[in-house]
């Protein structure tokens, strides 16, 4: 029976390595798939999902008028041989509707949808797309990283140019390694206070 699952993590826990894994073990076996990419992530070429391991893949790049069960529904019309899974990655940058839409490629295409995630932003709020698919997703699954004091990373902190925790700001900032890491809870509000506290004394140094 049809699924929509939804894997999530913190930054850097192998969600794109795992997506394309899935996808290989598809073709492996001979059957197609459709995967999405959002057009928003400028890292590396448009169409295209690539893990930090080396693999990749193409994709259909969408934004917030793409319309997911549409796109499907021709992807299967134009298909030569069977299309098995449906596959979104960076899926936090769905919009509502379009979570919606994953539910309908389950229901009325019962076609299985796999998507990968981030849960939260560098503030510690929900992803609209994953506020969305934590509510909606048959299926929900952890992907497993670890912070660097080696207790599980479940957040993202993003870092200022001094290595420091950014403690506002909008809410989508494409980055790597050097923008992002992921840490355990207890980190995450440590380094924030950290920021906020050199913060509030900048301001209170004299002119």
């Amino acid at each position: 029976m049809a699924k929509l699952y939804f894997y999530y993590s913190a930054m850097n826990a192998g969600k794109s390595t795992n997506l394309l894994q899935s996808n290989y073990n598809y073709h492996e076996r001979g059957m197609e798939t459709i995967l999405f990419t959002p057009k928003l992530d400028n890292r590396f070429t448009a169409g295209k999902i690539h893990s930090r391991i080396g693999l990749n893949a193409d994709a259909i790049a969408f934004n917030d008028a793409t319309h997911l069960f549409e796109v499907t529904q021709l992807c299967l019309q134009e298909a030569t041989r069977k299309i098995a899974c449906v596959l979104v990655d960076e899926a936090q940058f769905l919009s509502k509707a379009q979570v919606h839409q994953l539910s309908e490629i389950v229901d009325k295409l019962r076609l299985p949808v796999l998507a990968y995630g981030l849960r939260t932003d560098f503030q510690g709020n929900l992803f609209p797309g994953s506020q969305y698919l934590l509510g909606w997703a048959d299926e929900i699954q952890e992907l497993k990283t670890i912070c660097h004091c080696g207790k599980k990373a479940t957040m993202n902190v993003r870092l200022n140019e001094q290595g420091r925790a950014v403690t506002h700001g909008d809410q989508v900032l494409i980055g790597g390694n050097d923008t992002y890491i992921a840490t355990c809870r207890a980190h995450f509000k440590s380094m924030r206070e950290e920021s906020l506290a050199l913060a509030e004394l900048a301001t209170e140094q004299p002119a």
